[in-house]
């Protein structure tokens, strides 16, 4: 899930929202602000049912922010790196590099975000029965009861055991403990999800054709969710388990054409682009230390008329942007990353920080057909149950 806009840094992770909020937020004070509210409590103007409506929606985006937050400061805790947090129409996502090592941290990172559902319910209920006892009851005990059963509810669906919901992960944990192979665990209960999922659908329909429209097409829009990253989840899960054992070293290209950061756009495409046959270059210093990435897409955007004073380093991306790994990683571990500015690719590394090799989408799908072919050695490689999970697309294309 991609962020819109960015928020900023709440103990070092990255949270932002997608734009999609927005919608949640219109829904949420619509409904409170024109029904929920005035059938409580009539009586008030239609400017302070606003207002309360608006306060419920912020401090709601709140509790699901607390909820990933809550997440990712238990899997940083447990060696997991957290790239952010987004929320979005359905709730939010704590985006992690990697996976649990051990069915422990697993269930612990997966059992944090209810248990702190439940701490805010609790919270706001006491905090509605504070207002109550002072003898403000009326609007502010509404938005705090109202706080109180959403949070208890969230917490109660996401304990569901079936994947991807936190209950899913914790059966996850459950069934890899037992068994001791995560792949396997992780494929039953992306299963039980896609079974809820296609409850939630079936049921949504169900109201539908009773007369609750929106109800059902909202519990169905929700089910679709969850079939969907259920079906997601068990694609990794099985990849995943195909690539048990190749590392980052086993796909890279070793010894890439490496480029001085103050080339002209000019002399790149006359010296290097029309000789050479690959698509991406990095920029290193003199220690051969990585200082930047380019691709020829990002070549391209250059308008002619500048390409004689533009230098590579205007246009690389920054380090800071390139997924880099050891060659040693697990390679399903990098290709979580392998996303955003550099098109897809990483760079490779040494223990001194120079760059030794690329890995590229056409490296990843050579690496997914010689894991084919392994199927047929009668000495396979032993499959670890602590690998992290493939993104669902993975395609070849032309370094």
């Amino acid at each position: 899930m991609r962020q819109s806009i960015p928020l900023g840094r709440i103990a070092g992770i990255h949270v932002g929202i997608n734009a999609s909020v927005f919608l949640i937020v219109a829904i949420l004070v619509a409904g409170l602000a024109t029904g929920r509210l005035p059938a409580a409590f009539p009586g008030r103007s239609i400017t302070a049912y606003v207002i309360a409506a608006i306060i419920a929606a912020v401090l709601f985006l709140a509790s699901l922010l607390a909820h990933e937050l809550a997440h990712s400061l238990v899997a940083r805790r447990n060696g997991i790196e957290v790239e952010s947090i987004v929320l979005w129409l359905l709730g939010g996502v704590a985006q992690l590099r990697g996976e649990a090592r051990t069915p422990g941290a697993d269930f612990r990172i997966a059992i944090v975000g209810p248990l702190t559902s439940f701490v805010l319910a609790v919270a706001f209920g006491l905090a509605a029965g504070g207002v109550t006892w002072l003898g403000t009851s009326g609007l502010p005990f509404g938005v705090l009861a109202y706080l109180a059963a959403t949070n208890a509810m969230l917490a109660v669906f996401n304990l569901i055991p079936a994947a991807p919901l936190d209950g899913g992960r914790g059966l996850r944990a459950a069934l890899w403990r037992w068994r001791g192979n995560r792949q396997s665990a992780a494929v039953n209960a992306a299963r039980a999800g896609r079974v809820f999922g296609f409850l939630m659908i079936a049921l949504g329909v169900l109201q539908v054709v009773t007369g609750d429209g929106l109800g059902g097409i909202w519990l169905a829009l929700i089910g679709w969710f969850v079939v969907s990253a259920a079906t997601a989840e068990e694609q990794q899960a099985r990849l995943g388990s195909q690539m048990a054992g190749v590392t980052v070293g086993d796909a890279m290209t070793a010894g890439p054409t490496i480029l001085d950061s103050n080339l002209t756009v000019n002399d790149f495409v006359a010296q290097v682009a029309l000789t050479q046959r690959f698509s991406t270059y990095p920029l290193v210093d003199h220690l051969g230390r990585l200082t930047g990435l380019v691709t020829l897409n990002r070549v391209r955007d250059v308008p002619p008329g500048l390409r004689a004073t533009t230098r590579l380093r205007e246009i690389a991306c920054a380090p800071s942007e390139v997924p880099t790994a050891r060659p040693e990683e697990p390679l399903v571990e990098l290709l979580e990353r392998m996303h955003g500015c550099s098109d897809g690719r990483a760079v490779v590394v040494d223990a001194d920080g120079r760059v030794v090799g690329l890995v590229s989408p056409t490296d990843v799908a050579r690496a997914l057909q010689s894991a084919d072919l392994r199927s047929f050695d009668p000495y396979p490689r032993p499959s670890g149950a602590d690998l992290t999970s493939l993104p669902p697309r993975w395609g070849p294309s032309r370094r």
